[in-house]
């Protein structure tokens, strides 16, 4: 619970503090600002934490991918040597009729 701050009234109507009060205060708002520092620097950690990991794993991943290019070119290669199974059949019939006449 907070402490009322005791204000003295000036001729004038403003407000004075004194030195121990101001002190009091200041000296509370920089521990807050303190700890709210520390809870920012402990989130920075975490997510770069989170990030290198991160960084770690699309390196990863990219290499896998490289490998996976090279062998869709390998096979891509392999399959354009292959025929069409509807020409092989109509190679099939084209031979069994030649043969039949020899």
């Amino acid at each position: 619970m907070k402490k009322a701050i005791k204000k003295s009234k000036t001729s004038k109507g403003s407000t004075s503090y004194s030195s121990q009060e101001m002190k009091h205060y200041l000296g509370a708002l920089n521990e807050i600002h303190g700890e709210n520092l520390k809870g920012i620097r402990k989130g920075f950690s975490i997510l770069n934490r989170k990030f290198d990991s991160q960084a770690e794993m699309v390196g990863t991943l990219m290499e896998d991918m490289v490998i996976v290019k090279e062998d869709l070119s390998i096979i891509k290669g392999g399959l354009k040597k292959k025929v069409d199974y509807d020409d092989f059949l109509s190679l099939v019939r084209r031979v069994q009729k030649i043969e039949s006449k020899i």
